[in-house]
């Protein structure tokens, strides 16, 4: 590992702090170093706050002089911005530091603003050099990429199955398939989310309060609950009034998509800045967000057992439906499968 990956690998360290509080926004961090010792760090904490790399600037002010930021060289995830938004482009704060090298690894998805720092930073007689980390930077800010090139958020699929594909028992048993630890992780994922939609068959069915639990207090403070959002095929009258998203504290958060259009249900969610949605339901719904070409990424829980339920995660799938990009991994007694979709030829 080089010099610059090793502090590439710190800033996307401190960028993951950010994953799912900084929309509209993408998560970034960043980090200063001189003569290949640690001046500061940052990250972006939410949108209107301070980017990442005048985080890292501030911290680096905190903890030694002025003079110490001459010559230093920022290592970001991604490109600095370069224009004024609800904040200064951050550009201007790097060259008034007196940083005289700028290192990031993802360009800017943007295409208006793509390459612009560059250009700008090198006029100035900034050395930069990009690429560092790509793929990890790239995989980062996949879901404010994907609302910035197409303007609809990035979509997760989550189910929890047994081995034959059920999401259901027989009558009778345990209504959980899964682990406690995978459940656990399941609240991370709703934390890493901006809104959570369901099917108006769940909502009937399970009642589901899709609510952040079992986080860190300290995570609960930082985010706001999700949005959620219900799918149905028909309008919101049939659904029932005594559900629990309609009647909880956060009862105003919750929005009903009717007729089930799915691409309605998206261009509102990214309307209201969410970049990144989460799906926990039944199989139909799940395969229309595939069969639509909506849904970017599974993750998929695996139980150990043969259920022989009624219920299958998957109600009929495309025949194009290709994963890539698979990472196993394994949650208390389950087996999780996250990976990314390949678009179907629509």
């Amino acid at each position: 590992m080089t010099a610059d990956e090793k502090w590439m690998q710190l800033a996307i360290a401190e960028a993951r702090k950010g994953v799912g509080l900084t929309s509209p926004n993408p998560p970034v961090g960043a980090v200063i170093v001189k003569d290949n010792k640690l001046l500061g760090k940052g990250w972006h904490t939410q949108a209107g706050k301070p980017h990442a790399e005048r985080e890292a600037i501030a911290d680096t002010l905190r903890r030694h002089s002025p003079e110490d930021l001459s010559g230093a060289t920022i290592y970001i995830t991604l490109e600095p911005c370069s224009s004024h938004g609800r904040t200064p482009p951050c550009t201007e704060a790097i060259t008034t530091a007196g940083i005289i090298r700028v290192v990031y690894g993802a360009e800017d998805p943007n295409p208006d603003h793509a390459g612009r720092a560059q250009t700008l930073l090198e006029s100035m007689h900034i050395a930069v050099s990009t690429g560092i980390g790509k793929a990890e930077c790239q995989s980062l800010i996949r879901a404010f990429a994907k609302r910035q090139t197409t303007g609809l958020p990035w979509v997760t699929l989550k189910s929890a199955m047994s081995l034959d594909g059920r999401i259901t028992r027989p009558p009778g048993e345990s209504q959980w398939l899964t682990s406690p630890e995978s459940r656990a992780y399941v609240q991370q994922l709703r934390f890493e989310s901006d809104a959570i939609v369901t099917g108006g068959n769940t909502l009937r069915i399970d009642d589901p309060a899709l609510t952040l639990r079992s986080i860190a207090a300290e995570q609960l403070r930082q985010k706001q609950q999700p949005l959620r959002m219900v799918i149905t095929r028909g309008n919101r009258a049939a659904l029932p009034e005594t559900a629990q998203l309609f009647n909880d504290a956060y009862s105003d958060r919750t929005l009903v998509q009717e007729n089930g259009d799915l691409m309605a249900a998206m261009k509102t969610l990214a309307d209201a800045d969410c970049i990144s949605v989460l799906v926990e339901a039944g199989g139909t719904l799940m395969a229309a967000f595939l069969e639509a070409g909506l849904a970017d990424e599974v993750a998929l829980f695996y139980a150990p057992m043969l259920s022989g339920g009624p219920d299958a995660a998957f109600a009929g799938l495309p025949n194009d439906t290709h994963l890539h990009h698979q990472e196993y991994t394994r949650i208390g007694n389950d087996i999780l499968l996250r990976a990314l979709i390949t678009p179907p030829v629509l």
